[in-house]
């Protein structure tokens, strides 16, 4: 039976996936109903700070067992119903608000939360800008710098229209094209903004090969170097070379004339962990390999005020109540326990007993972030489907 051929006829608010994310953040949102099949529910959902509660009830629930269905639900709540593209989501709201408890739908459905990008200042000073731009169902973080009509783009995710808006709003140009990494947990928006700024996309070119299928890669890049410069504005940047999650993963040290310095970390360092080092199928080998670089290479380049910018969070948690996602490197230090010191075994013993489950999906990303593969949208947004999985599991 169809939506529109139930006889419910109450009228129901729609919430934006844009205003869903300033409740999750604020905390007035604490109350989520996911009416979308046990199966779909458990590959991924919406999630917010510890204080949002989810239950997944399926729609069709709703018209065989409404009584019992509707008895679940909390009466003392502000209620916001969730489903793949709204229509069973409106009806079932409809329903709790017959029954007296106050409820309104995601509009466009949980496709609409997994689209939403948000783009919000980390650093406003004189010398320049920084913008985190987030993609919040996945955890994603990516970065716009911009100095002095310079923009430099770090770790950009596959939507290319939220930095070339940013940029155009702050009157830069796009002037380099920053991957930390070859990413398999999203496709990265790299070629695609070189391609239409024409500004060079930069990558070390370990990355350039599929880790699984050796295979080199056929995408246009310029090679990166362990120690190389570059200038955005006024800001100096240098190259540090940080393998480990993947041969080829580097960070960005952005320095400002202050004297203040930014880490773009990608998934070396998080906030709460650090990037998983299976992820190319050799797990065991790259531990070690990990180990120095958190232990031994990096450290030296930082100092305790150094404000490191990771490519992903794991829970809202992480970031303050701006959804800005960042600390300076001695608080990130003291906060990560996944950083605590370690020997050699005891690391390689604790990162590899808690490595989470590998994606399927993140083979044929690698593929297509190398140029191997090339997906049509439905594809591509199949692949990108759901949080990403690239920290450790004990994070």
């Amino acid at each position: 039976m169809a939506v529109a051929d139930l006889n419910v006829d109450v009228a129901v608010s729609a919430r934006t996936a844009k205003q869903l994310y300033a409740d999750l953040l604020s905390e007035r949102q604490q109350f989520i109903l996911d009416v979308r099949n046990e199966d779909d529910f458990e590959r991924w959902g919406i999630e917010g700070r510890k204080s949002l509660e989810v239950l997944n009830i399926p729609y069709f629930n709703f018209i065989e067992e409404e009584d019992d269905s509707v008895a679940q639900v909390p009466t003392d709540a502000d209620v916001l119903v969730v489903c793949a593209k709204e229509g069973s989501s409106q009806f079932v709201a409809a329903i709790l608000q017959e029954r007296g408890i106050e409820a309104a739908y995601l509009q466009d459905g949980i496709v609409s939360w997994g689209n939403l990008y948000d783009a919000r200042d980390v650093v406003d000073a004189g010398y320049g800008r920084i913008v985190q731009v987030a993609r919040p169902a996945r955890g994603d973080l990516s970065f716009v710098v911009i100095s002095d009509g310079e923009a430099a783009i770090v770790d950009p995710l596959r939507h290319i229209e939220h930095y070339l808006d940013v940029v155009s709003e702050a009157g830069a140009s796009v002037t380099h094209i920053f991957d930390t990494h070859a990413h398999a947990d999203h496709i990265s928006g790299g070629p695609a903004l070189n391609e239409e700024t024409g500004a060079p996309y930069y990558m070390h070119p370990y990355d350039a090969i599929h880790p699984l299928d050796m295979l080199p890669g056929t995408i246009d890049y310029n090679y990166l170097s362990d120690g190389q410069t570059f200038t955005v504005g006024q800001f100096e940047v240098k190259v540090i070379w940080f393998p480990g999650h993947t041969l080829g993963q580097v960070n960005y040290l952005f320095t400002a004339p202050s004297g203040e310095s930014f880490l773009f970390s990608g998934d070396g360092v998080f906030l709460n962990s650090f990037g998983r080092p299976d992820l190319g199928g050799k797990g065991e080998a790259w531990t070690p390999i990990l180990y120095q670089s958190l232990y031994e290479r990096l450290p030296q380049h930082l100092n305790e005020d150094t404000l490191i910018l990771p490519a992903h969070f794991s829970t809202l948690d992480e970031g303050d109540e701006n959804g800005v996602f960042t600390a300076a490197w001695g608080e990130v230090k003291a906060q990560n326990r996944s950083l605590q010191p370690r020997s050699l075994e005891e690391f390689s013993e604790y990162v590899l007993g808690n490595l989470p489950t590998f994606p399927k999906e993140y083979v044929e990303i690698k593929r297509v972030n190398a140029g191997l593969l090339q997906p049509d949208e439905e594809k591509a947004s199949e692949l990108e489907l759901g949080k990403n999985i690239c920290a450790l599991a004990d994070a």
